[in-house]
């Protein structure tokens, strides 16, 4: 008969479970970022566990917006280790830039557009270049072929499925033209060519505006300058008192169009009824040059930005909910107020960093519903801003 474990050997169990790394690696997968850094400080066995599960995730890449100066090349990149918490060098643009779009995709970061100081007589001038970082190609930016529409600035970039792209696609929304006025037009953009297939317009002018792709598919565009508070989301029409079983076909329509997003243009002038841009509820405010990203549960966050040129920078955010109530609610400010910033949402958290003259950084935890400030600055500031993806 086997005798039943004692104290002594339930304790000696439980001792030696913790003083496995591994254990606590797999512990802080469900804990997120900020409630594996609170781990480290448990023990030796669970600093570490968590530091190798930290090291194993993307980190935030921002690239600065510049151009070339006196002192020093403004277009530098930095990433943010989330083990360490500190910020590494990494290797510059192969052409300094500001005002571009940038995006995660296909395992490297894009960085689209944006314009250039051109001569002896510094002015600047709209490009239509491309280039790309990428770990597998020696983790330095190289040349893509350039944009096939033309040169464009100010727009919001989102990574789609990379369908017969090596190098994955890019869907550009709004932003400016070289006279500097506001765009309603959608590109699908291959970066493995530079060709841009145009797609259904946005409903308003958007030049800087905030944008992300929902877990379902779809695409939210809001703000920006010309777009003011107003919202849209492309995707499928939720359509009043329509056959269930017809209404779901569509949807998995839907969702085998995005592997290609330039299917869904219209042919011979006849729309896609199961693709288009459809209003949804306003923000509580204009906002442009803001943040935008997808929460863990859903929810379409937009966080800080401008209201107009000659105001401040905020630090309010909202989150919008899409379902059988759409509506905004107000979640916590930033510690900082904010523009023209790096922003992205991984495991449960959205990590901010920098903005015109800004080089602090912080983290929401959705869990906690608060801010926290994350212990290292970026190394410098920016009076034009930056950009950033996970990487």
């Amino acid at each position: 008969m086997v005798s039943p474990p004692t104290h002594a050997h339930a304790s000696w169990h439980v001792e030696r479970a913790t003083s496995l790394r591994e254990i606590w690696a797999r512990i802080a997968v469900f804990a997120g970022p900020v409630g594996a850094w609170r781990l480290t400080g448990v023990c030796r066995a669970a600093r570490e566990g968590v530091k190798e599960h930290l090291r194993s995730l993307p980190g935030l890449v921002v690239i600065y917006e510049g151009t070339e100066t006196a002192t020093r090349k403004e277009s530098d990149v930095w990433r943010l280790d989330l083990a360490s918490l500190q910020w590494e060098s990494m290797p510059a643009l192969v052409t300094a830039r500001i005002k571009h779009a940038c995006c995660a995709v296909g395992g490297s970061v894009a960085v689209i557009g944006g314009d250039t100081l051109v001569g002896d007589e510094r002015e600047y001038t709209t490009t239509a270049s491309v280039e790309a970082l990428s770990s597998r190609e020696g983790a330095v930016f190289v040349t893509l072929p350039p944009l096939s529409c033309g040169g464009i600035w100010g727009a919001a970039a989102i990574a789609v499925e990379a369908g017969d792209s090596g190098r994955g696609q890019v869907l550009l929304l709004g932003g400016g033209d070289p006279l500097s006025l506001p765009l309603s037009t959608v590109q699908l953009l291959d970066l493995a060519t530079g060709v841009c297939t145009p797609q259904p317009h946005l409903l308003r002018l958007r030049k800087y505006p905030a944008a992300a792709q929902m877990p379902d598919g779809r695409v939210v565009c809001a703000g920006g300058i010309g777009g003011g508070s107003s919202v849209e989301m492309w995707g499928p029409p939720d359509g009043d008192n329509q056959d269930g079983t017809l209404h779901q076909i569509i949807r998995n329509i839907w969702k085998g169009l995005l592997s290609s997003f330039k299917r869904c243009q219209p042919e011979q002038g006849v729309q896609d009824a199961a693709c288009c841009w459809t209003e949804l509820p306003t923000m509580s405010t204009r906002r442009y040059s803001c943040g935008g990203c997808v929460m863990s549960d859903g929810r379409f966050a937009v966080l800080g930005g401008k209201a107009g040129f000659s105001d401040e920078p905020m630090s309010s955010c909202e989150a919008l909910t899409i379902g059988d109530s759409t509506h905004w609610e107000p979640i916590p400010p930033m510690h900082d107020t904010r523009t023209h910033f790096a922003c992205v949402a991984m495991a449960g958290c959205i990590i901010v960093a920098g903005g015109v003259d800004r080089k602090s950084a912080e983290v929401f935890d959705e869990v906690l519903g608060r801010w926290l400030r994350l212990p290292h600055d970026l190394p410098h500031v920016s009076r034009l801003g930056m950009s950033g993806a996970l990487l």
